[in-house]
């Protein structure tokens, strides 16, 4: 029975990630990614100027609110949104279409396993730990680390599609091409902008 319980709280609710690829790599890309993923934990955001400063603490207030009936514990739901906010900026993303996009992938399930193997927030697949980490795909659970290769790769797969977004995310999630799946993380993204962003 517990493990049953345990299996349901683990599958998400759509099987977005089923169909995701291993492409080969090039040594170059490989390297480039594997030194992207193997920094350290996110540091606490510097900024240039208090404007800035308060800029972010109000975005952590205005995403805190709304992610509180998916994360009910405070202290869980910033630490997630701090990391989320890090990792896409350091990838060049926006952190509202990461959040959307976890929300398509796991609903917010830091544990949420696909039918296809994908892992975690961001339903990374396991030949990633392998490919491009130490092929410990177990840590594809930690949250920080989740979020880090999810990011690195929905950057290495922009700069591929020569920053198409569209073609990006249909690439993440194996379905280039076709427009279900960047259309439910584009639709999800717009829940994650601040007011004056939409």
């Amino acid at each position: 029975m517990f493990f049953a319980a345990l299996a349901g709280l683990a599958l998400p609710g759509r099987g977005w990630a089923g169909a995701q690829i291993e492409e080969p790599l090039q040594d170059q890309v490989r390297s480039a990614l594997s030194s992207a993923i193997a920094n350290s934990a996110p540091p606490k955001p510097r900024f240039d100027s208090t404007d800035t400063r308060l800029a972010y603490l109000r975005w952590l207030g205005v995403m805190s609110e709304r992610l509180k009936s998916r994360k009910s514990e405070a202290l869980t739901r910033i630490e997630f949104l701090e990391t989320v906010w890090y990792e896409a900026k350091r990838a060049g993303l926006e952190p509202a279409l990461v959040l959307g996009l976890v929300e398509v992938e796991s609903g917010f399930r830091k544990y949420a396993i696909s039918v296809a193997g994908a892992r975690g927030y961001m339903q990374v697949m396991p030949f990633w730990a392998k490919s491009i980490g130490d092929g410990q795909a177990s840590r594809l659970f930690h949250m920080q680390t989740n979020l880090r290769f999810g990011c690195v790769i929905l950057r290495h797969y922009l700069d591929r599609e020569q920053g198409d977004m569209f073609l990006a995310l249909g690439r993440y999630n194996g379905s280039r091409g076709r427009p279900e799946y960047p259309n439910a993380v584009f639709a999800n993204r717009r829940k994650w902008l601040l007011p004056e962003e939409r």
